[in-house]
């Protein structure tokens, strides 16, 4: 590498979300003398996790975002700009202005690609006639109001097909709902739908009887292998695809007084039309050392890239520490053997006081923080509910973002996996 280069940093991170700015942090823990540099368009920072209470009614939406200035650690220098191209034979980036940026080591967190042009309709009645989401900060307190004045007629809760962030969070939105409606009296004139493009309720099985409790509970309708196609705001009408028992996918229309939609989501286009991605356009590493399968000096973390993990801020957490080891090896020319086992964790909301907290690895394989005595995640739990309100996101802000590694300590591997 040719340090000369006006625009040269040992390390350049894009994406400045949790998983670059984990990332960040714990390179800087390592090597304070660091020269690292984060490329990210964005002037505000979001805690996403937390869309989830502000559509429950339990935070407002300003807790969750702060500026990005505010959270990116003093010594890393920001470009913000986008990166639209990437150049790795020759270790540079190019970004929006048309300046390129070298590297030693690149890593590239820059998440996924919520396709609301996918289903047509939704995108022009997001926000109004009922219909709603709380995968985006705008509309996240619109699911509450819709939630607050519907006191009797039909909410539809969907689910696209995988892979989504936080595979858990359209249902959480449900029971956000059926809680408030049960505690108000007004659930039973409410007729409530989970249609899920899945032909499951939850991917980890541990956790499938306590949710399906909830879904008893609340007198909800489970319709699995309903995917939702098209939205007529205006008429209130969903569309979903089905298979039906020939085997043919046919439509079927649906009326709603509510519907809070998950949209697909699908690798961004940048990272799709890269040298980097797979076939499917995902960003190509290695599942345990989170390396690039082609090029030794990037790697890869969060929402964005091909591992088979729940995409969720949890598994961020666990992964960030990971490529920060492997990053220092790598600059020093040594293989990296800090390794990802794939956790992730999904808390789920199932009544306003209690989360099913589900923790799980690679495989499916559950994996709890907590001893049993103290929080059974399988079962729902008061203390997980105040871990999910209170504790997380004061982890997020005050700990993952400024290099701590609380219970994520990176595995070092006696020999590295591959060299």
């Amino acid at each position: 590498m040719n340090n000369s280069y006006k625009n040269h940093h040992e390390v350049v991170i894009v994406g400045a979300g949790a998983g670059g700015l984990a990332v960040a942090a714990s390179l800087l823990k390592r090597r304070p003398d660091l020269d690292i540099a984060v490329v990210d368009p964005a002037t505000e920072h979001s805690y996403q996790p937390g869309w989830t209470l502000v559509g429950g009614g339990v935070f407002k939406r300003e807790q969750t975002r702060r500026p990005m200035a505010s959270v990116i650690p003093k010594k890393v220098k920001h470009y913000q700009q986008a990166v639209v191209s990437f150049h790795p034979d020759v270790e540079s980036i190019e970004m929006s202005n048309g300046e390129r940026l070298h590297y030693n080591i690149l890593v590239v967190s820059p998440g996924l690609k919520l396709n609301w042009d996918a289903i047509p309709g939704l995108k022009e009645t997001l926000g109004k006639n009922g219909v709603t989401s709380n995968y985006q900060w705008e509309t996240a307190p619109y699911t509450w109001q819709n939630v607050q004045q519907l006191k009797h007629g039909k909410a539809i809760f969907t689910q696209p097909p995988m892979p989504i962030k936080c595979a858990g969070a359209p249902q959480k939105a449900m029971y956000l709902a059926c809680s408030e409606w049960l505690s108000k009296g007004v659930l039973k004139d409410i007729d409530v739908e989970f249609c899920n493009a899945g032909g499951v309720l939850f991917g980890v099985a541990d956790y499938v009887p306590a949710l399906m409790s909830y879904i008893e509970k609340y007198g909800i309708n489970l319709n699995l292998g309903q995917t939702l196609v098209a939205v007529d705001g205006e008429r209130q009408i969903a569309t979903f695809e089905i298979t039906n028992g020939e085997g043919q996918k046919e439509r079927i229309e649906k009326d709603f007084d509510m519907l809070h939609v998950c949209p697909p989501q699908c690798p961004l286009d940048f990272i799709k039309n890269s040298p980097l991605a797979d076939d499917a356009g995902w960003f190509d590493v290695y599942q345990d050392t989170l390396q690039h399968k082609h090029y030794e000096n990037i790697f890869g973390l969060g929402d964005g890239t091909n591992t088979p993990n729940a995409k969720t801020a949890a598994a961020v957490r666990a992964q960030a520490p990971v490529v920060a080891e492997n990053v220092l090896s790598v600059l020093v020319k040594q293989s990296p053997r800090a390794v990802y086992d794939g956790y992730g964790s999904c808390p789920l909301t199932v009544e306003r006081g209690k989360i099913v907290l589900a923790e799980f690895v690679y495989g499916g394989k559950v994996k709890p923080s907590f001893p049993k005595w103290f929080i059974d995640g399988t079962q729902p739990s008061y203390l997980a509910w105040l871990l999910k309100e209170k504790s997380l996101p004061w982890v997020y802000w005050e700990g993952m973002l400024k290099g701590h590694e609380w219970l994520v300590n990176p595995v070092i591997a006696a020999k590295p996996p591959r060299q």
